[in-house]
């Protein structure tokens, strides 16, 4: 989905135009990968624009950059409020939001720590990432015959740049097979995550996802997701899974901040559920419940929710 430009990007404390916010050729994150990000949203309420557990996003950016042993130069507070007025200059109700921490120009080679530390948030208006008809619908999934990294192969548990060429390579096969989306399995076989997203399935009326040991990213969306359908009622429970649950499931949805909350078609060609791929009642319920959440709606969920112009 291309990118809408919007006027202003932050760039280590201050606003560039949306065109002149470029780094050097030579900055050590393009040749090496040793950055990290974030992905935001905001929403429009009755209160104007909110954001949707920006705390927890840039406390786990910040998290992401310790176990880069990097070391950004503003704290999460400030970064919060940056991203904040970065909405608020850019006049925007609803937008994907990128915080990113990269190591600029200076030195090169493989030895990260003399390199400066920059900062950038950029936002502009984005759809659902994988599309409405499949917020809608639902979408078609394949099983990649790439592997989810191990944790002692890369430290999985952080959103860093480099970390993604491996969902990249799930990404592009599972688009050239015709399918929407891959789900990666780890190196014993279980059930990991999508691409970008967290995975869930139900069965017999119980919602299982992967544990992070497996290789899924401590999803913010995946978190909310578990504390909503708890407070419906539902067992939510994680276990390790294997390509046959992800058949023989009741249902079975993907959920991440671009994504929101999709349900699944097929995987591999099979139609997930009873109900010949349509999407089931479980996951409209929590995609319901999940939209009256962020729109501000729900007063459950009201410290989810950092308005921008408060």
């Amino acid at each position: 989905m291309p990118i809408e430009a919007t006027r202003k990007i932050w760039m280590d404390g201050e606003f560039v135009d949306w065109d002149d916010a470029r780094i050097h050729v030579l900055s050590h994150t393009l040749h090496y990968g040793s950055g990290v990000f974030e992905g935001i949203r905001a929403y429009p309420t009755d209160r104007g624009p909110a954001v949707f557990r920006l705390r927890d996003h840039m406390r786990r950016l910040y998290q992401s950059a310790h176990l880069l042993m990097m070391d950004p130069p503003f704290s999460v507070d400030e970064l919060c409020e940056a991203t904040k007025e970065t909405i608020r200059v850019n006049e925007i109700e609803s937008c994907y939001i990128r915080p990113l921490i990269y190591l600029g120009y200076g030195e090169m080679g493989l030895n990260p720590l003399p390199c400066p530390h920059n900062i950038a948030i950029a936002v502009w208006p984005w759809g659902s990432y994988l599309g409405e008809e499949g917020l809608r619908r639902g979408v078609r999934t394949k099983v990649s015959s790439w592997r989810r990294m191990e944790p002692n192969v890369m430290p999985v548990a952080a959103k860093g740049t480099g970390i993604y060429v491996n969902s990249s390579l799930a990404k592009v096969e599972a688009l050239k097979g015709g399918y929407d989306e891959a789900i990666l399995l780890n190196t014993h076989g279980h059930v990991a995550e999508c691409t970008g997203e967290n995975l869930f399935i139900v069965r017999d009326g119980v919602i299982i996802t992967p544990p992070t040991s497996s290789g899924a990213l401590e999803g913010l969306t995946r978190h909310s997701i578990m504390t909503i359908a708890r407070d419906l009622g539902y067992e939510v429970v994680e276990a390790n899974l294997l390509r046959s649950d992800l058949y023989l499931a009741d249902e079975a949805f993907l959920t991440g901040t671009a994504a929101e909350l999709v349900p699944l078609r097929s995987v591999d060609d099979r139609n997930v559920g009873p109900r010949g791929g349509d999407p089931g009642p479980i996951a409209l319920e929590l995609q319901a419940a999940y939209f009256e959440a962020v729109h501000g709606r729900n007063p459950k969920y009201a410290d989810w929710l950092d308005y921008v112009n408060d």
